[in-house]
């Protein structure tokens, strides 16, 4: 299949974000052409001058519509492309100038319907960013499923670097409305239409998140809340291994209270499995700041997923309501 890609960029009062993605984009070694959709989903701070100052240099089109949500926005831009072969990317990513070669190159190698990439951290990054990122992609907290080469269940890619053809697109359906989890809500309904997904270990971004421990917080336990619907939507990819950030925390208060009546062995492992997690992030990212850091953000990850997650599945079993009637805040109303 010859390929004409089409980058499709939602952005909601980032025009800042824009103009960092827009100049890494300049940067590209890749030979041929492509084009630029950016997608301003109802902002108050537009980016339209922004993208203006890059149409010398990139094919590039803007859109203004009503705030409908970034699943909705994806949509749009794609409706709008004239490429065949969409790349999906947050606001909030800088691509490394092989981007686009190493996609390219993966396509040509087995092509592949809809593939996802891994993000990681510039050294531009500050220690929190480094940390918060190192937690989102570890295979010792998310088991690697955020792109992580080894992983305990088959790759689910991500909206913030995705790639689909318009094929596969028009086939599935284009995102939902729910926000988090619109995109393996799409990747599940991909697997339904008869495609396959894939990591592209080397088709990384930076993502760059503008994030502090409470957005934090409140983003990982939107991510728990949302897993327990997208189970009811889709039975078949449940998995036990989604339990493990609410048995985590559970197990350790338990092992806690234990190591107060003399008990410690409980303690002593969840010891060992954090003293792991320093040493690899110690490994991975050179800073022990960084690595302490993501000791924190692991607890945080944990906590607030677990909650999240456990919260939801208790409402979804024990309620004759839909999810939009529970959880009202995570969708995005119908246009």
């Amino acid at each position: 299949m010859d390929v004409f890609f089409s980058i499709v960029v939602p952005v909601y009062n980032r025009p800042e974000e824009v103009r960092e993605l827009l100049q890494s984009l300049t940067q590209q070694d890749f030979e041929k052409d492509f084009e630029v959709v950016i997608v301003e989903d109802g902002s108050s701070e537009s980016s339209e001058d922004i993208v203006e100052t890059f149409k010398g240099g990139l094919q590039i089109s803007y859109y203004f519509k009503e705030n409908s949500g970034p699943g909705d926005s994806r949509n749009f831009g794609m409706q709008k492309a004239k490429g065949n072969y969409f790349i999906i990317l947050d606001s909030d990513c800088i691509l490394p100038k092989q981007y686009l070669s190493e996609v390219d190159k993966e396509l040509k190698a087995k092509f592949m319907h809809c593939f996802g990439g891994p993000d990681a951290a510039d050294a531009s990054f500050t220690l929190v960013q480094k940390a918060i990122n190192y937690v989102m992609t570890s295979f010792f907290t998310t088991g690697g499923i955020r792109g992580g080469k080894k992983s305990v269940g088959k790759f689910q890619p991500r909206s913030f670097n995705m790639g689909i053809s318009k094929e596969a697109f028009q086939k599935a359906g284009g995102f939902g409305r729910i926000h988090p989890g619109e995109d393996p809500d799409l990747t599940f309904r991909i697997w339904k239409a008869g495609f396959e997904t894939r990591l592209f270990p080397k088709a990384y971004v930076y993502h760059k998140r503008r994030i502090d421990w409470n957005k934090f917080y409140i983003q990982v336990n939107k991510f728990g809340m949302v897993r327990p619907i997208l189970n009811k939507w889709h039975p078949g990819t449940a998995r036990l291994t989604y339990w493990f950030p609410t048995l985590f925390m559970i197990g350790l208060v338990v092992a806690l209270i234990m190591s107060i009546f003399g008990f410690v062995i409980p303690i002593v492992l969840y010891g060992i499995y954090f003293m792991v997690l320093f040493l690899d992030a110690l490994l991975r990212e050179g800073n022990i700041k960084v690595a302490l850091w993501a000791l924190y953000a692991t607890i945080i990850q944990f906590t607030g997923y677990g909650i999240g997650f456990f919260k939801s599945t208790m409402l979804l079993n024990f309620s004759n309501k839909d999810p939009e009637e529970l959880f009202p805040k995570l969708f995005f109303k119908k246009r």
